[in-house]
């Protein structure tokens, strides 16, 4: 799907696209691609002289392939960005998308629509004046990418007080363990995703001030879109400490519960020992002087006292609160 996008007074207002002679007639200042066919690429290619990289080269991670200026002088990023959908079954991702800066036009690949992107378009229709050219829709995209990362990191905030809320219950079952382990693991992939996110950002919005591609407002707002990364950077540091205490903790009561089961069976081994003793005494197949072999009571008596002395052995524990 090819999205188009051009400026009227600021605002971003979008161009339906049906042919190749409708993206002809447009002067877009961006132009979005998602998961784009042959045809697309092909138009493009064609009007613009943009060859749109595949799919295998969106996802090359060197530093080479990521951010560079081809000959012709068109810009190439490659960026990540996160998807975090609340009423979405898949869990968080993040998806790479290629930026191309060409004839002052941004050009954008994606596999799947962005939360990002969609905050961007409907913001842009909104507020007039927020956007005077191509590099400013990129700025816009980048700021509210560290916008969004702060959201899903006040997410993940609300989930752990809830799983501290559980973990620290008087109550705290094995089962309970294993859903709020479950937990914990999804927010720690979630924070460690945000905190790659805004990694690749960084290097982004840097490897842009570098190339003196900004003009001095621009420059000024990639300013601050790194602040807001380093500050992001301190509370996804403090989350992997809640996260790695919360996760200590229930490790802790598992221990603990496992620990109840293993004294139960130890106080029951112990307990039973003097049965035992009693049995084998009186199962000797030796002759030996036993009156109570004599004895009409004998039989119910040994039974007796095998009782009496399992129950002792429970009673001395209780007694000293090692039963708790």
């Amino acid at each position: 799907m090819i999205n188009v996008f051009v400026l009227h007074n600021g605002r971003l207002s979008q161009i339906h696209i049906e042919s190749r002679e409708d993206l002809e007639n447009t002067l877009p200042v961006w132009v979005d691609l998602t998961d784009p066919n042959e045809e697309e690429r092909e138009w493009v290619k064609g009007i613009y002289g943009v060859t749109l990289p595949g799919e295998d080269e969106v996802k090359d991670i060197e530093a080479s392939a990521r951010y560079y200026e081809a000959d012709n002088g068109d810009l190439h990023l490659r960026t990540d960005f996160l998807i975090d959908d609340d009423d979405d079954d898949e869990p968080a991702r993040t998806v790479t998308v290629a930026f191309i800066l060409a004839r002052e036009i941004l050009f954008s690949v994606h596999t799947v629509d962005l939360p990002v992107f969609r905050l961007v378009r409907m913001r842009a229709r909104s507020r007039p004046g927020s956007i005077a050219d191509y590099k400013d829709v990129l700025m816009d995209l980048y700021a509210t990418d560290a916008e969004y990362s702060a959201d899903a990191l006040e997410g993940i905030y609300q989930n752990l007080e809830e799983v501290s809320r559980a973990v620290l219950q008087k109550d705290f079952s094995d089962q309970d363990a294993a859903v709020a382990l479950n937990a914990i693991a999804q927010e720690e992939d979630l924070n460690g995703r945000i905190r790659r996110n805004m990694m690749d950002t960084r290097r982004a919005v840097s490897f842009l001030m570098r190339g003196r591609l900004l003009n001095a407002e621009q420059f000024e707002e990639a300013r601050q879109i790194l602040r807001d990364i380093e500050s992001l950077d301190g509370h996804t540091s403090f989350l992997f400490d809640k996260i790695n205490f919360l996760m200590d903790a229930t490790v802790g009561f598992i221990n603990i519960n496992q620990n109840k089961i293993i004294k139960i069976f130890s106080v029951a081994s112990v307990a039973f020992l003097p049965p035992t003793l009693i049995a084998s005494i009186y199962g000797m197949n030796f002759k030996v002087w036993f009156p109570e072999l004599e004895w009409s009571f004998g039989y119910p008596f040994a039974l007796g006292l095998m009782v009496v002395s399992a129950i002792t052995p429970f009673w001395y524990f209780k007694h000293r609160g090692w039963l708790k």
